[in-house]
C-alpha cells in the first residue's frame, strides 16, 4: 500500500527542512511554508508519495522541529 505524505499547515512554521528532502514534491512559498507541486486529488495538504519517495518522506517527519508531518496510508479512489 502507498504511503501519503499529510501536512499540518496549522502546526507548520516554514522552516523549510521538508522541502529540501522532497524537493521534487515540495516548493517553497514566498514564507517559507511547503508548496505540494502535484497534490492528492487537489489537496495540497496530502501528497501520495512513490516508493522512493518514502524513505526521505520519513526523514521529513522525524527531523521537522514542530511535527507538521505525518505518514498516513494513501487514499485511492
Amino acid at each position: 500500500m502507498s504511503k501519503s505524505l499529510h501536512i499540518d499547515w496549522t502546526a507548520c512554521d516554514g522552516r523549510g527542512l521538508c522541502s529540501e528532502l522532497l524537493p521534487t514534491r515540495l516548493g517553497r512559498d514566498e514564507w517559507g511554508y511547503p508548496l505540494a507541486l502535484a497534490p492528492q486529488n487537489g489537496d495540497g495538504s496530502n501528497l501520495t508519495l512513490a516508493t522512493s519517495e518514502e524513505s526521505a518522506a520519513q526523514d521529513a517527519v522525524r527531523l521537522c522541529p514542530v511535527r507538521a508531518l505525518r505518514l498516513t496510508s494513501a487514499k485511492t479512489p
